[in-house]
C-alpha cells in the first residue's frame, strides 16, 4: 500500500491557488455532502467548533473518497494533540495564535519523527500507516505532512519575517477577526488598518517563498487577496452558509421573519 501523496502541498509549492470551505458543523455526513461540490480544501476546525478527535476523525474518513484535501485545525499547538491528530490520519494541520518562530519551531518539530522532529512513534496503532500496512511510512511521513500556521495578532505580525523563515512552515494564514480584536478593532475585521496589516502580511510570505492564505467570504476582498498571492483561501463557511439560505427561504414566506445583519462580518 503507497503512503497518500499531499497534492495539497504540492499546488501550494506549485504557486497553484487552493479554494476551501471551512466546516464548522461538526459532522460528517455535512462533510461528506460538501466533499463533492468542488473546492480543493476543507478544513475540519477544532478550535472554535466542537470537533473532538473522533469527530476529526469521522470527518476524514467520510472526505476521503472524494478529490478534496482535508485539513485539520486543533485548538492549540500542543505536541501531544498534534501527534494524534497525525496518526488519524491528517496530513495538513492548520495551528492557531502562533506568535513567534519558537512556536513555529516546536509545531514543525511534532509534525516529524526523530531525529529531525519529537514525533511520537506509535504508526502501527494508527490510520495514518493504515496500521503498518502502508510500506514504509516511518520514512516517508514527514514529506507528506503540512505545516500552516495562523499569525492573528499584533505580536505575530511584528514577528512575522521571522515565523515565515522557519524551515518546515508551508504556509502563513491570516485570521482577520483575532487580528482585528487585537489591533483595537474588535468586530472590523474590515477596518483600513486591518485590512492594510493582511496586504502586507500576504506581500511578506510571498517574498519568503512560502504560501500565505486567509478564510475571507466577502468574494470581492478574497479574489483582492489571490490577486496579491495568497495560496489558500477558504471563501465560507459551512455554518453560515446554512443558516444564510435557510433566512432566505424563511423570509421568502414569512417577510416579518427577524434577520440580524452583522457589520462587517467576513465569515
Amino acid at each position: 500500500m503507497q503512503l497518500p501523496i499531499n497534492s495539497f502541498k504540492q499546488a501550494l509549492r506549485q504557486g497553484k491557488p487552493q479554494i476551501g470551505l471551512w466546516l464548522g458543523l461538526a459532522d460528517p455526513y455535512a462533510a461528506e455532502a460538501v466533499a463533492g461540490t468542488g473546492f480543493d480544501w476543507l478544513l475540519i476546525d477544532g478550535e472554535h467548533a466542537p470537533n473532538d478527535l473522533r469527530q476529526t476523525l469521522a470527518q476524514l474518513q467520510a472526505v476521503a473518497p472524494y478529490p478534496v484535501h482535508p485539513v485539520a485545525r486543533p485548538v492549540s499547538g500542543d505536541t501531544a494533540l498534534i501527534k494524534q491528530l497525525l496518526d488519524i490520519g491528517a496530513q495538513t494541520l492548520l495551528v492557531p495564535m502562533v506568535e513567534t518562530a519558537e512556536q513555529a519551531k516546536q509545531i514543525v518539530q511534532a509534525t516529524r519523527y526523530p531525529p529531525v522532529g519529537i514525533r511520537g512513534v506509535g504508526s502501527s496503532l494508527a490510520r495514518s500507516s493504515r496500521w503498518s500496512q502502508i510500506d514504509n511510512y516511518l520514512h516517508q511521513a514527514d514529506a507528506q505532512i503540512c505545516v500552516l500556521v495562523q499569525v492573528e495578532t499584533k505580536k505575530g505580525l511584528e514577528n512575522l519575517q521571522a515565523i515565515t523563515n522557519v524551515e518546515g512552515v508551508d504556509g502563513v494564514f491570516f485570521g482577520p477577526a483575532d487580528l482585528s480584536a487585537s489591533m483595537g478593532h474588535l468586530g472590523d475585521p474590515l477596518h483600513p488598518a486591518v485590512q492594510q496589516a493582511i496586504i502586507d502580511g500576504i506581500k511578506t510570505v510571498c517574498q519568503s517563498g512560502k504560501a500565505p492564505g486567509i478564510l475571507m467570504s466577502n468574494q470581492t476582498l478574497a479574489r483582492q487577496y489571490l490577486e496579491l498571492g495568497a495560496r489558500f483561501v477558504a471563501v465560507g463557511v459551512d455554518t453560515s452558509l446554512l443558516v444564510s439560505a435557510a433566512t432566505t427561504l424563511a423570509k421568502a414566506f414569512k417577510p416579518e421573519a427577524a434577520t440580524t445583519t452583522k457589520q462587517g462580518n467576513v465569515y
